[in-house]
């Protein structure tokens, strides 16, 4: 058996750009400045593989149509994905005060605060129908593997240099250079659907 690095690499950028911007990154930011970080992060990155998970079976459902319908349906979902970033308001900064305004302390009352906000935040999300689109498409477990990763990834990078990121980096940009990947993806699903 081997693993489609490609497929895994793909699956991996796109869901860390497009969770960047995303408002569960604030919320991994604002609940690591008041609970302990690696607990949240633990949190968050299992509702993030609980997810990954419910993407993965949809997207692999979807894998059972014929060649042509999922190649339109990802092409139709990327380039929803790419609008919803490209319009993208930054207006997510707000969202970071979710977790409550007290300190939790203790590994499970962090956890379950932080598995959460994430897996009811999460839902219906960009990254979770961008995950069900690659595995349709890619394959199932690179798309797990290169989706969980990037999701972790972000939790991490949020709660270890969040703050640098946000004064530093505009979400704009981030958002933006997302949006033209998704909208690369829509236009290239379009052609193998005519050029297949």
């Amino acid at each position: 058996m081997s693993l489609d690095l490609l497929a895994v690499l793909t699956a991996f950028g796109l869901i860390f750009l497009a969770e960047l911007p995303d408002k569960t990154m604030f919320a991994s930011l604002a609940m690591g400045t008041r609970m302990r970080p690696l607990y949240v992060w633990f949190g968050t990155s299992t509702a993030f593989v609980v997810h990954v998970a419910i993407a993965v079976g949809a997207g692999s459902l979807i894998g059972l149509l014929p060649d042509w319908s999922v190649r339109l349906v990802s092409a139709i979902l990327f380039g929803l994905g790419a609008f919803l970033l490209l319009r993208g308001g930054g207006d997510d900064e707000e969202d970071g005060n979710a977790g409550g305004a007290g300190t939790v302390t203790g590994f499970l009352p962090v956890w379950t605060t932080a598995f959460t906000a994430v897996f009811i935040s999460e839902w219906g999300d960009l990254t979770q129908i961008t995950t069900a689109n690659l595995a349709a498409t890619n394959g199932a477990l690179p798309t797990a593997i290169g989706a969980a990763a990037a999701l972790m990834s972000v939790s991490a990078l949020a709660l270890l240099v969040g703050r640098f990121i946000a004064r530093r980096v505009p979400l704009r940009t981030v958002q933006r250079i997302g949006g033209v990947c998704m909208l690369g993806l829509a236009v290239w699903s379009l052609i193998e659907v005519f050029a297949g």
